[in-house]
């Protein structure tokens, strides 16, 4: 299906130029197949009408536990380890296959509703998280994850291996599976080796939640007198691309050592400001060249999906924190929920920006409401005043997942009805 976008405003992240301008956008089938100008030749099956939005890149949510959305708003006002230890896993204990399927629903729902097209995922039951995927028709990196003792982690080497063989690639190339040890606190030392090495012979990358808390910080350094990533490079577990969620605890050092070494940071505010954790040093990251992505986290630390608070919020923090007005520009914030979430996950080659040839991820922000006009700066003010709420239409690998805020892929009424019985069910 050919789809054609005319008379709008474009801001297509295609490299390190602040760029917006207007013109029309060609999609075919699955692909872009023309930014800015499209020839008269082009034949559309469908016309939207780009008048009065700005159309972007899909957002990438980097660092996610989608299905936790059944855990809104279920242990708040907690430090991160009591939130964990009394709240969190011992309910998490009672999740079955089936809640997680629900929860993944809604988490998709609400991903789409806030113009994610892309995701990484980090959770149990992995076959129920790809099927929600699958149904809404978004794109996902969906963490196999190890915690634990060697024992335990050598049991699910076998799984991870089909899981990977089945589903790697699946979706028309969608899904991307990566191994996701969930933490050092939580993963045995010989656990984190077994998930490097296995992620190494699939070739796949590595996810992790990395200083996250001073606790973590101080623990690590009591037991192996070195911080976290410190203490992961001993153990070489950096054999592949690595994205690590929160970084929020780097040393000088530490930062050297990223710089080294193949390691995305996942800049996650809301979760980090809301746990008491504190704030990344992005400012740092990003005068040394690296490519730091954005996250929500789950539902159940922030306690919503929404990429444009976490956009708003990484633009605003840093500037207050450093004292400097400059500090993390608002192209540097859209380049983190785009282009360099992109890079993050793997899938940098097919999405992230608007080029031809690329597939055709993308999302339309209705622009004709009070607090968008006066438009001086397409930029500015989709970090600095756009709402999730002013995403009108959402497209993946050019399917239609949103239009005029009206799903297409899913029944929204229906998956907030079964998440809530899910959720009930569990809490009960």
């Amino acid at each position: 299906m050919n789809i054609l976008i005319t008379d709008t405003t474009i801001i297509p992240m295609a490299g390190d130029q602040r760029l917006w301008f207007s013109g029309d956008i060609g999609i075919t089938d699955s692909q872009i197949a023309h930014v800015g100008t499209v020839p008269d030749s082009f034949q559309a099956d469908t016309v939207i009408d780009g008048s009065n939005s700005i159309v972007l890149p899909g957002l990438i949510n980097a660092h996610n536990h989608l299905s936790m959305t059944l855990l809104r708003s279920y242990a708040d006002d907690m430090d991160l380890f009591s939130w964990l230890h009394y709240k969190i896993w011992p309910i998490e204990n009672r999740m079955t296959a089936e809640h997680i399927y629900h929860g993944s629903l809604l988490g998709a729902a609400e991903q789409i509703k806030s113009g994610i097209t892309a995701f990484a995922d980090m959770y149990f039951h992995q076959e129920q998280t790809i099927r929600a995927v699958l149904d809404a028709g978004m794109r996902a990196n969906i963490g196999a994850t190890f915690m634990g003792d060697e024992q335990a982690s050598l049991q699910r080497v076998g799984a991870y291996r089909d899981l990977f063989a089945e589903y790697d690639g699946s979706g028309d190339g969608r899904i991307a599976i990566d191994i996701a040890p969930h933490a050092i606190y939580t993963c045995g030392g010989r656990t984190l080796e077994i998930a490097s090495d296995l992620a190494a012979e699939l070739s796949c990358r590595l996810h992790i939640h990395l200083s996250e808390s001073l606790q973590e910080q101080a623990d690590c350094f009591d037991a192996h007198r070195m911080s976290p990533l410190a203490y992961l490079h001993s153990r070489d577990f950096f054999k592949v691309p690595t994205y690590a969620a929160h970084c929020v605890h780097l040393s000088r050092e530490d930062l050297e050592l990223c710089g080294q070494l193949d390691i995305h940071a996942v800049h996650n505010p809301t979760s980090n400001l809301k746990l008491g954790n504190g704030v990344a040093p992005i400012t740092e990251m990003l005068k040394r060249g690296m490519h730091p992505a954005l996250g929500t986290d789950g539902a159940s630390s922030n306690n919503n999906l929404n990429i444009f608070e976490e956009m708003h919020l990484a633009s605003l923090i840093h500037k207050g924190q450093t004292g400097d007005p400059t500090a993390v520009s608002a192209y540097q914030v859209l380049q983190m929920a785009t282009t360099y979430g992109a890079q993050a996950l793997g899938i940098d080659q097919r999405t992230g920006s608007l080029e031809p040839g690329k597939d055709a991820d993308l999302i339309m922000i209705q622009t004709d409401v009070p607090h968008l006009q006066p438009m001086h700066d397409p930029i500015a003010a989709v970090i600095y005043a756009a709402q999730a709420s002013d995403v009108q239409t959402v497209i993946c690998r050019g399917r239609i997942l949103m239009h005029q805020r009206v799903l297409q892929t899913l029944d929204e009424q229906a998956v907030i009805a079964h998440a809530v019985e899910a959720a009930e069910a569990l809490t009960s």
